[in-house]
């Protein structure tokens, strides 16, 4: 079984890759400008950006170039003008009303000079990396992917990490985190490990865990919670015994409690939108400073959810690999002495 505690090697790889575990990647490197798209499109497969855009634009190649060379073109938020820029399943792709040339000029800028060792921005901390696969402690606040009213985000900054060595490098979107909740967050480097994980991504990985802070003290210490969800106009998750609903499966166990709150080992066997938050809060015990699902206390001034380890199986080799973030000290610091 691999782990990212790889890093604690002595040779002079593991010095390096310890280097980079220990880095943070940096916010800000990309405008907060208001842009306007004309077009936004989801890959359903492996392709390149050229191509791509060529059969879903129906204009000409002379016109897609261009489109191309005005830095109209995003990848899940970063513009780029590469022809050639490799796509993989559930990218995002979307073109601007407007030349973005500033943006595409800084990172052009950040990938002048590859050198052998990584220039890492602030803020975002790598903590496993490897050939195929790299991961970061996502902070709260920060988005996985960007959105339509927020460009910062982990895709970005791990796109500039990894193209300050090798300019045509890019990571692989794998999985998402909420905007509130902070923790491991991992990217596929390559379209084929992307490809093969992600076509049979709940085969493949074992485990999905997280740390949950919890108003109230539970009555049962460990269960398995087990439902349907749907979304509400307001774009809300909720449960309900409608089987045409999304099925969501979640299993907690209380590590710690006090009269007020409650520490929770959670597991979730199924990947819905807010699933532990919805199902949590259904049963009384909202996450501490979730004001989308009925929290009535915030003492951490955040979302009390992070997400603490995630163990799956490589595609290619079969070897198993473990990557942890410890939940945030001031999650234990309500149960001091306990």
């Amino acid at each position: 079984m691999r782990e990212n505690r790889k890093y604690e090697r002595t040779s002079q790889k593991g010095t390096n890759r310890q280097a980079r575990a220990n880095s943070s990647l940096g916010r800000g490197d990309f405008a907060a400008q208001k842009i306007v798209y004309t077009a936004e499109y989801k890959v359903n497969r492996s392709d390149t950006l050229l191509e791509f855009l060529l059969r879903k634009c129906n204009t000409s190649r002379n016109n897609v170039k261009t489109l191309l060379s005005n830095a109209q073109v995003l990848v899940n938020g970063t513009v780029t003008s590469q022809f050639d820029f490799p796509l993989a399943k559930d990218d995002e792709v979307k073109i601007s009303k407007t030349p973005l040339k500033a943006e595409l000029a800084k990172a052009k800028a950040r990938r002048a000079t590859p050198t052998q060792r990584p220039r890492v921005p602030r803020d975002l901390k790598i903590i496993y990396e490897d050939a195929d696969f790299i991961a970061v402690d996502k902070p709260v606040g920060l988005l996985s992917v960007e959105s339509d009213k927020e460009r910062d985000c982990a895709y970005g900054l791990v796109t500039s990490y990894l193209q300050s060595v090798d300019k045509s490098a890019r990571p692989f979107v794998l999985h998402r985190i909420d905007k509130e909740t902070s923790g491991v967050l991992v990217f596929a480097k390559n379209p084929k490990v992307h490809s093969m994980l992600r076509l049979h991504w709940n085969e493949r990985v074992k485990t999905r865990e997280y740390i949950a802070l919890a108003e109230g003290k539970f009555e049962e210490k460990q269960a398995r919670l087990e439902g349907y969800l749907k979304e509400n106009k307001n774009n809300l998750m909720y449960v309900t015994k409608d089987p045409s609903g999304q099925k969501a499966i979640t299993e907690y166990r209380v590590i710690r409690e006090s009269e007020g709150y409650s520490l929770l080992a959670v597991e979730i066997m199924t990947g819905r939108k807010n699933q532990i938050r919805v199902q949590l809060g259904d049963i009384g015990h909202p996450i501490v400073g979730d004001d989308k699902y009925g929290f009535t206390k915030d003492p951490l001034g955040r979302l009390g959810l992070h997400a603490s380890k995630l163990v799956f199986e490589h595609p290619v080799s079969g070897e198993e690999i473990t990557i942890s973030a410890p939940a945030p000290s001031a999650f234990w610091k309500l149960f001091s002495g306990k």
